[in-house]
């Protein structure tokens, strides 16, 4: 058997008279390390996740780059494929910004964030990240930035008709 260490743990009153009452006073220590050693069993290690998430993001990346070369030799067309803007949304805050710009074509950060009802700045790391990872996946960006003047608005975020079905 390997050293032993010592650890104190603060247990609930009930959980220590359940304790108390069903394990013997001597076998107690065991018991609490076999309970201990069972739900590190069941609990993953953090390596082999981290491992399987950074697989994840490769396979998206290298997905992204063959829908791109399909795209470039003209295989895979957006007319006949068009894209759900949906599926770069992660949570209902980035849903709402898809559906805002779906509906008025464009908006300004500012505009978007009365709308939410929180601060620009979130909705501007929101809007790079859509922009980023839309970029990434499909070869081309749904939603881009454009700093001048545009039918009437300046600095607004512009969605990519073209690329998009509803």
């Amino acid at each position: 058997m390997t050293e032993l260490r010592v650890v104190t743990v603060k247990l609930a009153e009930e959980l220590y008279q359940e304790i108390a009452l069903r394990i013997p006073e001597g076998d107690r220590s065991t018991f609490i390390r076999d309970a201990i050693a069972e739900k590190l069993q069941t609990t993953p290690k953090p390596d082999k996740l981290l491992a399987l998430e950074q697989r994840m993001v490769q396979l998206e990346e290298q997905f992204g780059q063959i829908k791109k070369y399909l795209i470039e030799l003209e295989i895979l067309t957006f007319q006949h494929d068009k894209i759900n803007p949906y599926q770069y949304a992660q949570d209902d805050v980035d849903r709402k910004i898809i559906e805002y710009l779906l509906n008025y074509k464009s908006a300004t950060t500012p505009e978007i964030a009365e709308y939410l009802k929180t601060n620009r700045w979130m909705v501007l790391n929101r809007l790079q990240r859509i922009e980023k990872n839309s970029k990434k996946q499909a070869g081309k960006s749904i939603i881009k930035y454009y700093a001048g003047e545009r039918s009437g608005k300046k600095k607004a975020w512009w969605l990519d008709e073209t690329l998009i079905h509803e």
